[in-house]
């Protein structure tokens, strides 16, 4: 069994009472953050404790990365941080994806979570340090090998050289030499003075990507890949809603005909993960599939039946005008009496329909009771929280439990749940045998843990020298980090009356100067148990900002103004908007350049838009504006040709990849923005393949020009926010062509023909 080290979620590490050591073994040189060692304890383990790479004899620097990989890179990124201040030769890294072990949580989260593009910007420093300290040490070894001084040495591709007497160490050389001694308190290693931006070697560079060969060659594996000796299959039997359902019978006498039939598994989730599944296992996936469909099983449907969309918006609607549930995300001034007696008073509705993760691997997961210890083999976001899940459902000590990490095929926030290893983990310990569970296309996409239902009522007022000067906003939806019931991850109301979901209001806080602005979070109970809703890519940046960007040019234009001159006025820096405002500010100005904005007459039906984001959150924005031309039919149909984003990320590590997660982030941005909607009746999801649920396709994707904006300052994520800014850019667009203001995401034709009409 693994000996785990326990950190609650939400704990922080604190260097303070931590050092960082560096020991020489037979198997290399390790490096790690952890308690405070003697040398002899770092020496008997080069992994111990926490560590984050190791340099093996031959040279070979193998970074361990906490985080989840799903194609945007991460394992890289923190491989390419490391060299930089490490001096390794990038020939010489790789990369090894770490399971759930607490001593590789995030120093800054205290957890085992990769999501809201904090990753680079959270672990920046801390891995920087990492590789200058085993630099150092390096050196030091290397000194006494070559009778050199130490601060005559330097250190370029994985070679130390002293340049008066030409003599020369490779990192291989000093490891053999197994001279390395030198250790790092928790005061040394934050004393270190880490490279400034023009010594860069590595950063900045466009190096290629670690992971790429073997994705290529199929050598990668990802969890449904896993193959386990003597594994049986288990195929998921999903109930006709969508939460709140128990199973009553299970008929099993024509599944009993099926060759390899073993067993129908009734989940009894003491997490309430799942409600009302079936698991019908077989020696093949094909015949549990078989034994599945052959299965007669009867549900009692539950409280969430009658379920439907229309319900939880008119639900979130009288949540609203009731008001009474609602607590402060933003409590500035007093925009009641802001608006009193202002000239020009503008209320809205806006409104997002369920959205689906879908990612081309669907969920999957191999469990296996081996020696008193559940070993989950799956690619997952939070295993952390995967590890209480899966403990909870099975009844067994946390410690006991052990998740293998492996290559994501996509997650988008989905892999931040844990439904997945509950049926493979319960029917593993029913049958007593390695199962491997993978749901189907539609098991993925009607039991997703979806972007929930929005509802946002925005009211606002102008002066009469067309300046904002009140606010109030109200977004209700479900809480989708509500439901993991992990208090650090909620928010503390501003009044202090209670704590709200921050992640579905990030964004309602801008960086504008607005004297009176309020922001309230009010929670749709009923969508929270008829649709548990997850992490979507951007999560509530995703429609705070079309909420937020659409009202603002809604102000634009009903104060005679020209939108971009609009929002610069109000990006003032007053404050504590100091210092983000100039940043967004610079950012929309890059964009608008870029994008030609104003310059240029275009034919009639055409227009461009404008919208600028902090996404994702406040205290971890990235400054991201968006330029989107659209071409408007005369039946409504919107055609984007061209976007145009300019994004401030403070230091791309790397720019290809930078610019790949942005030109990804738009394109999702805009998926969401024109063609993607899930619906729910009867209290399940109708969508549940691509022929009904149908995201944006190759050939719909525009031309997309990419300003990355690097300016020395610490690296921000990327991932996220082009998702948010896009479709506010087109809600824009599409005004500024036929004057039609469509309010709720997707943007149909339908919608915009009865704009144009109105």
């Amino acid at each position: 069994m693994t000996k785990h080290e326990k950190i609650a979620v939400g704990e922080t590490i604190d260097l303070s009472r931590r050092s960082f050591v560096v020991g020489s073994t037979a198997a290399g040189l390790a490096c790690a953050f952890g308690p405070s060692l003697a040398l002899a304890d770092a020496a008997a383990s080069a992994f111990a404790p926490s560590v984050w790479y190791s340099v093996a004899p031959d040279g070979i620097v193998t970074v361990n990365v906490g985080k989840a990989d799903m194609g945007q890179h991460v394992a890289s990124t923190m491989a390419q941080l490391v060299a930089e201040e490490l001096g390794a030769a990038w020939s010489d890294m790789r990369v090894n994806l770490t399971g759930n072990d607490p001593k590789y949580n995030d120093p800054a989260l205290g957890a085992i979570i990769t999501g809201g593009s904090w990753s680079t910007k959270m672990n920046f420093d801390a891995m920087s340090r990492a590789g200058a300290a085993g630099r150092l040490a390096l050196v030091d070894a290397a000194a006494a090998m070559m009778g050199a001084p130490a601060s005559e040495l330097s250190v370029y591709g994985s070679v130390i050289s002293h340049a008066k007497s030409g003599k020369s160490k490779t990192f291989a050389d000093v490891v053999k030499g197994g001279k390395i001694t030198r250790t790092f308190s928790a005061d040394d290693l934050k004393a270190i003075k880490l490279k400034s931006a023009d010594q860069y070697v590595l950063i900045g560079q466009d190096l290629p990507q670690i992971d790429i060969p073997a994705k290529t060659n199929g050598s990668a594996k990802y969890g449904i890949d896993m193959m386990l000796p003597g594994m049986v299959y288990g195929k998921l039997v999903m109930p006709p809603v969508r939460y709140g359902a128990k199973v009553t019978n299970v008929d099993d006498s024509a599944a009993k005909k099926v060759p390899g039939f073993i067993k129908a598994v009734v989940l009894d989730d003491k997490t309430g993960t799942t409600t009302g599944w079936v698991v019908a296992v077989a020696s093949t996936y094909a015949n549990a599939m078989k034994a599945a469909a052959a299965l007669k099983v009867t549900w009692d449907k539950g409280p969430n039946a009658d379920a439907s969309s229309e319900s939880l918006l008119a639900e979130a609607k009288r949540l609203q005008k009731d008001g009474s549930t609602a607590l402060f995300f933003v409590k500035n001034g007093d925009p009641e009496a802001g608006m009193k007696d202002m000239p020009k008073v503008l209320e809205a509705e806006y409104t997002t329909n369920i959205n689906i993760h879908c990612p081309m691997e669907p969920m999957n997961a191999t469990a296996e009771y081996k020696d008193g210890v559940l070993h989950l083999y799956t690619g997952n976001q939070f295993a952390t929280r995967t590890t209480g899940i899966a403990a909870g459902a099975c009844g067994i000590d946390p410690k006991h439990v052990v998740m293998h990490q492996f290559w994501l095929g996509g997650g988008f926030g989905r892999r931040l749940d844990s439904d997945m290893v509950v049926p493979a983990a319960l029917a593993a310990k029913d049958v007593g045998k390695p199962v491997k569970v993978i749901y189907s296309r539609e098991d993925d996409m009607t039991f997703d843990f979806t972007r929930p239902l929005t509802y946002q009522k925005v009211k606002a007022a102008l002066n009469g020298d067309g300046k904002l000067v009140a606010m109030e906003h109200d977004v209700v939806s479900a809480w989708p980090t509500a439901r993991w019931g992990i208090p650090a991850f909620l928010t503390p109301s501003v009044d202090k009356k209670g704590s709200l979901d921050g992640f579905t209001m990030n964004g309602a806080d801008f960086f504008y100067t607005v004297p009176n602005h309020y922001v309230r979070a009010i929670l749709n109970e009923k969508a929270q148990a008829a649709t548990p809703s997850g992490q979507l890519r951007s999560v509530a940046p995703g429609w705070t900002f079309w909420a937020v960007e659409s009202m603002i040019d809604e102000l634009a234009h009903a104060a005679g103004k020209d939108p971009l001159d609009f929002r610069l006025a109000m990006l003032d820096g007053a404050g504590e908007n100091a210092g983000g405002a100039q940043r967004l500010r610079n950012t929309l100005l890059a964009a608008v350049g870029l994008a030609g904005y104003g310059t240029k007459k275009l034919p009639k039906g055409e227009a461009q838009g404008i919208a600028c984001v902090s996404s994702q959150e406040r205290a971890t924005a990235t400054w991201t504006a968006c330029v989107a031309h659209v071409a408007v039919g005369n039946d409504g149909a919107v055609k984007v040709k061209r976007l145009t984003v300019a994004t401030d990320v403070g230091t791309a590590i790397n720019p290809d990849g930078v610019r790949a997660q942005v030109m990804g982030a738009a394109s999702w941005g805009m998926s969401l923005a024109l063609f993607e909607k899930a619906t729910m009746k009867n209290g399940a999801i109708q969508e549940s393949n691509f022929d009904l649920y149908t995201p944006m396709r190759m050939g719909q994707i525009p031309e997309i020009d990419v300003a990355i904006i690097g300016n020395g300052e610490a690296p921000c994520g990327c991932g996220e926010p082009a998702v948010t800014v896009v479709a506010p850019a087109i809600g824009n667009a599409v005004f500024n062509a036929v004057g039609a203001r469509v309010r709720s995401l997707p943007i149909d034709a339908a919608a915009v023909k009865a704009a144009m009409k109105a």
